[in-house]
């Protein structure tokens, strides 16, 4: 994986697309991005349900700006730095989420489950799919992947 230099977060396209600095670990910057986005997902959860989904749809449309940019100019299509898709999946996977700390830990797991493993139609779309919107539709999608599964299961136990 090209190294990304450090001077790209002066820039605030690229200091969000790399999760404030998050994605420029040189191991697991999808998972690293992840841990970055929760802080903001306690934020968010402050928001009346409507403005949580308006600001993650928000933050979905800008990511799809953002990513694409920076993927350009590191002339890589989906970089393991670039990990706003990364905050965008997550506050969609834990949208709802029952309280506790279980639950957390939980639809973390689940979220990065289905990011790396791609189930169907994820590893088509990433396949198929470029620019910014390539690269935010397979977290979104792992997203609502593990969003469903924790909510499945809080109604089950």
């Amino acid at each position: 994986m090209k190294a990304i230099p450090p001077q790209m977060l002066r820039n605030p396209t690229h200091l969000l697309s790399l999760g404030f600095g998050s994605g420029l670990t040189p191991k697991a910057p999808g998972t690293f991005g992840t841990f970055a986005a929760i802080p903001f997902w306690f934020l968010l959860q402050l928001l009346p349900t409507s403005s949580y989904i308006a600001a993650v749809v928000a933050a979905f449309l800008l990511g799809i700006y953002l990513c694409g940019e920076t993927a350009k100019v590191l002339g890589v299509h989906d970089h393991g730095g670039i990990v706003w898709d990364e905050f965008v999946g997550l506050w969609i996977a834990l949208f709802l989420l029952p309280p506790g700390w279980l639950w957390l830990v939980l639809g973390v797991a689940l979220f990065r489950l289905f990011d790396i493993w791609k189930p169907w139609p994820i590893r088509v779309l990433d396949a198929k799919v470029h620019g910014g919107l390539g690269i935010m539709i397979d977290d979104v999608l792992a997203g609502f992947y593990a969003f469903l599964v924790v909510q499945l299961l809080f109604v089950l136990l």
